[in-house]
């Protein structure tokens, strides 16, 4: 039996162990194409108006449709047509139309990106705008605050505009429950400082910000309550199969489009651990989710609950872009393998550097296997970098991927173990 992973832009191989237990998703074939099931959706909201009649009762100003950065293999190119094309039905000029993409605290988008994401021609005919958390003449503040009691500060294109459409991709997240909705305005459009509170130490210590807990996550709650401050008049949220083609879109109101989309993304993705296992082997989604590790970490923490206290975890991602931003990259150095001293660190009030929260999730993965038992292997990073980093790791050839793996998962597999695989990293989580 093959085991075939994503990694980077290309396929890595694991032979053998027909008895390892497959975390894999279970999506039924797609109905129709994206741009159809996408145009169904708008037509047939839930908990709104369809798109081209609500649209209609816009304020004065621009429709913004808020979109996510290239870290989501959201098909774009696929489907915006007949979202754009609806807005047109429903009276809107295309010059009237800005795209703003939900970058976060990621870095901006370049116009071949745009190019690859939305397709040649609508990069070509619509204004393309990237979020700026830093940027204080782009931020305006919320009149009230969140429901954690935080002062908000958002995107004030988005706050100004006269129609807020929201998109995103659903797919279970190991802090927030699940991606999507609520996610394209916080954290996707939010300031530093809004971050700090969604992703500061009490969130991400509360045990139910998880994978596929919605119910009493911190994460969704803060969310879910920034953008319903903010407003949102229409959201168009997509599933995925594990060929990244759209099985299902969920559009409407803010709550209701996301919630059905939650269930059926869950029942896709998610599965319950029967047993655990002494190793774990798992891809961190491949491109473009893996080009930095930073964004790896997410398939380091997705698969925990199937892996033993003090098993093994073997995760591998092709890494093109590096470590991540300047903040993180120098965390990670100034820390290295004291990740115990760091988690202490920002315990304490008032301690707070930006992107710790990728670090506070990767500690996850330390307190359950250790630093010796997290292996990582990667083409994109020499040994001398990986040296310095919390994991064990294993610079290895491109062409020589499968190959290092197999032998790894030989040698660390005791004899009569169980093995546990993710093929599709993160976009598959595992429940306890």
């Amino acid at each position: 039996m093959e085991h075939v992973f994503r990694c980077g832009r290309d396929l890595v191989t694991l032979s053998g162990y027909d008895e390892a237990d497959v975390f894999a998703s279970r999506f039924p074939e797609p109905k129709a194409e994206a741009q159809a099931l996408v145009a169904a959706s708008l037509a047939n909201p839930l908990g709104a108006s369809p798109l081209r009649e609500a649209v209609k009762a816009r304020r004065a100003g621009e429709v913004v449709i808020v979109v996510s950065d290239i870290t989501r293999p959201i098909p774009y190119y696929a489907f915006l047509p007949a979202l754009v094309g609806e807005l047109e039905a429903g009276g809107v000029d295309r010059s009237e139309i800005t795209l703003l993409v939900a970058t976060g605290m990621h870095r901006p988008s370049t116009p071949a990106e745009h190019a690859e994401m939305f397709g040649a021609e609508l990069a070509r005919t619509l204004r393309i705008v990237d979020h700026r958390a830093e940027e204080e003449g782009e931020l305006e503040s919320l009149p009230t605050p969140s429901v954690s009691g935080a002062r908000v500060r958002l995107n004030a294109r988005y706050l100004r505009a006269g129609f807020k459409l929201v998109t995103g991709l659903v797919e279970p997240h190991f802090m927030a429950g699940f991606s999507g909705g609520r996610k394209a305005v916080c954290p996707g459009l939010a300031s530093l400082e809004t971050v700090r509170n969604f992703h500061g130490h009490p969130f991400l210590a509360n045990p139910r910000a998880t994978n596929g807990v919605l119910a009493g996550n911190p994460l969704h709650d803060e969310a879910l309550s920034v953008a319903k401050i903010a407003g949102v008049d229409f959201s168009v949220n997509v599933v995925l199969n594990d060929h990244r083609r759209v099985v299902a879109a969920f559009s409407g109101g803010l709550e209701e489009a996301h919630e059905a989309a939650c269930a059926f993304a869950a029942g896709c993705t998610l599965k319950k651990v029967a047993q655990c296992a002494d190793v774990v082997v798992t891809s961190c989604g491949g491109y473009p989710l893996d080009a930095t590790f930073y964004q790896c970490v997410k398939g380091m923490v997705s698969c925990l609950p199937a892996v033993k206290p003090g098993g093994t975890l073997i995760a591998f991602a092709g890494v093109a872009e590096g470590i991540g931003g300047s903040e993180f990259t120098r965390t990670l150095g100034q820390y290295g393998h004291r990740w115990r001293d760091f988690l202490s660190d920002i315990a304490r009030a008032g301690v707070f550097t930006k992107d710790q929260w990728q670090f506070q999730m990767l500690g996850r993965s330390l307190e359950r296997v250790g630093l010796a038992n997290l292996h990582f292997l990667t083409p994109g990073l020499s040994a001398q970098v990986l040296a310095g980093l919390p994991v064990t790791g294993h610079a290895v050839e491109a062409a020589r991927m499968s190959g290092a793996l197999g032998d790894l998962v030989g040698r660390l597999l005791p004899a009569g173990g169980r093995l546990a695989v993710f093929p599709e990293g993160p976009y598959c989580g595992a429940i306890a």
